[in-house]
């Protein structure tokens, strides 16, 4: 299995409008050979001083895929393309961490 976190910086106010974009691409990923888990994450609230947020324009990606060949499948899907289209004007950095269990 392979684990990516993907850390997505919304120009400042923007976090909702790529969220919503993000959102509506999830049923395509969700369908894709290999996909077992995908899906946006968020500051908890209330956390106090354990928690170091990533603040309010900033969002995560927890994924799980069950091979290499599955992610790399992913990252050219069509439909990834056109989300990508449409929320790069939104988007101010994107940091993206592919993982194997330890």
């Amino acid at each position: 299995m392979i684990h990516v976190v993907a850390i997505i910086t919304a120009k400042p106010g923007m976090r909702e409008a790529v969220l919503k974009e993000f959102r509506a691409n999830v049923p395509a990923v969700h369908a894709e050979k290999g996909c077992i888990e995908y899906g946006p994450a968020v500051d908890a609230e209330g956390m106090g001083a354990i928690q170091t947020a990533f603040g309010p324009d900033t969002f995560v990606v927890i994924e799980k895929w069950a091979t290499m060949d599955d992610l790399k499948a992913h990252g050219a899907a069509p439909h990834m393309k056109t989300y990508a289209g449409k929320v790069k004007d939104m988007l101010a950095g994107r940091v993206i961490h592919v993982l194997n269990p330890a």
